[in-house]
């Protein structure tokens, strides 16, 4: 069975939530983040673990062909990842990076894989961003955003960012956005169908992550 591309099965979520297309943003992921770094003290990537909103969920789970009524395994869910990392391409994965001031390309996504959890009736997009090159820096600053905010990000109350393998010395913090959906829904949808993934309107949206290693 052929899948829908994301953003069809987001504009759909949204016929679902509401009958009728709102102000933007029509999806919310609550995300946990690691850098991942090599035993020589650069980092060389971000692993992402987003989990979409119930009704997004919902949608996107449903056609799929399961053992179990109500519950999918990563198997079952092998071909919506795949579409999943291949749309969110167009978008940088909604994630820009740059160390000690230079921007930091990013690989093709690896070793991604869905999760549904049954009880919450949610999904859960695990997947890692290879760095083209690992650098060792000494000011890393990785943001995550939608740039047409169709997608509200938030990072989780608990845990959102780990520094996996890195220097005992390197020191973290993060920076959340204010919340930005009553400053949108305050917007017509015309305004938003205006923008597209270069606009950086998002940007002022952004969840941040500071890294300092001495």
């Amino acid at each position: 069975m052929i899948r829908p591309s994301l953003t069809i099965l987001i504009l759909s979520a949204v016929c679902l939530r509401t009958g009728t297309a709102v102000a933007h943003p029509h999806v919310w992921v609550t995300m946990m983040s690691e850098l991942i770094y090599s035993a020589d003290g650069s980092v060389s990537g971000v692993r992402h673990n987003w989990t979409f909103d119930d009704v997004f969920s919902v949608f996107a789970t449903q056609g799929l062909e399961s053992k179990k009524r109500g519950v999918f395994t990563r198997e079952e869910l092998a071909p919506l990842a795949e579409v999943n990392v291949t749309s969110l391409k167009e978008y940088a994965f909604f994630t820009f990076a740059n160390a000690d001031g230079k921007k930091l390309l990013l690989s093709d996504p690896v070793d991604y894989y869905l999760d549904y959890d049954p009880k919450r009736t949610v999904l859960t997009l695990h997947f890692t961003l290879p760095f083209k090159t690992p650098v060792k820096a000494k000011q890393l600053n990785v943001d995550i955003y939608d740039p047409t905010y169709f997608v509200d990000f938030a990072f989780g109350e608990k845990n959102p960012i780990a520094l996996v393998g890195a220097p005992a010395a390197c020191k973290f913090s993060i920076t959340r956005p204010q919340d930005a959906t009553a400053q949108a829904q305050r917007l017509p949808e015309t305004f938003f169908n205006s923008l597209d993934a270069p606009s950086g309107w998002g940007t002022q949206f952004a969840n941040k992550v500071s890294v300092k290693c001495p």
